[in-house]
């Protein structure tokens, strides 16, 4: 939410932002822009660095995930991996329900895991995600939680966690179940996270095959045998939702993440997946705006010995414009504020927002480029009465204008 802009120094954030949308707009060349059609009826395509969105399509519609549910399922694994809560030595024991209900008689797909057999967590990660294994997915979650609908309370606990804002699970496989639902701008952002998380073990995704119980089972993955530079993630099907996919890439240092549902065929899937990666990386030039550290605006402190921050993000701040585009770009800083001193450095107070037309291209993380310490009750008191005279003079402009009617942003 965009709150008001604060105190004393609120004039010269103005021209700050103002500045800064200046530059964002000014990289755009008023040329005719590209369109991009997929026959797919959910669909997000995003840069993974920034976040910016290249292309969506109904990127908030609720679906079923089916099989690429398993990417929260072996989230919950990294997590506990990279925690020192388990092992990949670790082994688990394939219940009678995990061999009943997510083995070859299931239906569905299958590691092939016999009942009452225990196995390490290195194959069931390999059963799980290369294989797509409902058995192995089951057996994980009853081993860590007792029972697949605890295992599935944890997904749910996790997804809030991590920004996944819509999305409801109900199980460790992906079986059809009443409620459980996710979008595809939610697949993505599971996806950024597991790569950006866990790169070590996020190499399990690239693997081509895996051989359990003598049977050997390709990669579900049908962008892995073709030459984009695809190393992940997860496939899905369902009646109900048709063939999905969320898929990473990576050519010349950028990397790629698309998620697509509701096509009718494995061969629809593959050839849109394939066309969506190939225009992202063909359709934009990648322009950096800002360094790591530099600053980008400076945002108002209440009741600090200084009467602003200045405001820096920690990655590049890069931006994906699409190649003889017309549209324009307009960028804001977005805080809560008025920020109240003390505040540390590197605390994160705002959030940079470039737009692309009616579509949020990037989102991205500010942080404090300094420590701003409590002012004195004198300077305390000054900035209050700031405070209130500044906001009666906000809310006069704004009538003037006749526009917003609501709190100002930074912008």
């Amino acid at each position: 939410m965009t709150m008001r802009a604060g105190p004393a120094s609120r004039a010269f954030l103005f021209r700050a932002a103002a500045a800064l949308a200046a530059v964002l707009t000014l990289s755009v060349a008023p040329l005719r822009a590209q369109t991009f059609q997929t026959a797919a009826p959910h669909a997000i395509l995003i840069d993974a660095e920034s976040g910016a969105v290249l292309f969506e399509k109904a990127p908030d519609e609720l679906f079923a995930p089916a099989s690429m549910a398993k990417l929260m399922t072996t989230e919950l694994v990294f997590g506990a991996l990279k925690e020192g809560r388990l092992t990949m030595d670790s082994e688990f024991t394939v219940t009678e329900d995990a061999w009943k209900r997510g083995g070859a008689g299931g239906g569905g797909s299958s590691m092939f895991a016999q009942v009452n057999s225990r196995i390490k967590l290195s194959d069931l990660l390999r059963g799980l995600i290369v294989q797509s294994g409902n058995d192995a997915a089951i057996t994980i979650a009853e081993n860590m939680a007792g029972t697949e609908e605890a295992f599935a309370g944890l997904m749910n606990q996790k997804a809030k966690e991590i920004g996944l804002t819509r999305s409801t699970f109900r199980n460790a496989t992906g079986y059809s179940a009443p409620d459980q639902k996710v979008t595809a701008r939610d697949m993505a952002r599971i996806a950024t996270h597991i790569i950006d998380t866990y790169p070590d073990l996020y190499k399990i995704f690239a693997e081509r095959e895996f051989t359990w119980n003598k049977i050997k089972q390709q990669n579900r993955n049908p962008l892995l045998t073709l030459d984009i530079g695809a190393d992940g993630l997860k496939t899905g099907f369902l009646d109900e939702s048709g063939y999905a996919l969320t898929g990473s890439a990576v050519q010349n240092g950028q990397r790629l993440i698309m998620v697509l549902s509701g096509l009718k065929t494995a061969r629809d899937r593959a050839s849109e997946a394939r066309k969506l990666m190939e225009w992202g990386f063909r359709a934009f030039e990648n322009r950096q705006v800002f360094q790591p550290g530099e600053t980008v605006a400076e945002v108002p402190v209440f009741g600090g010995e200084k009467g602003a921050v200045a405001v820096v993000a920690k990655k590049p701040v890069r931006l994906l414009q699409p190649r003889g585009s017309s549209e324009r770009m307009s960028a804001r800083v977005i805080y809560q504020g008025p920020l109240v001193a003390p505040i540390e450095q590197g605390k994160r107070v705002g959030t940079l927002r470039v737009m692309r037309g009616e579509t949020i291209a990037l989102d991205q993380p500010l942080f404090a480029a300094e420590t701003v310490a409590q002012g004195t009750l004198t300077q305390r008191a000054f900035d209050s009465a700031l405070e209130v005279g500044g906001d009666l003079v906000r809310k006069a402009f704004e009538k003037a204008k006749g526009g917003d009617k609501g709190g100002s942003g930074a912008s």
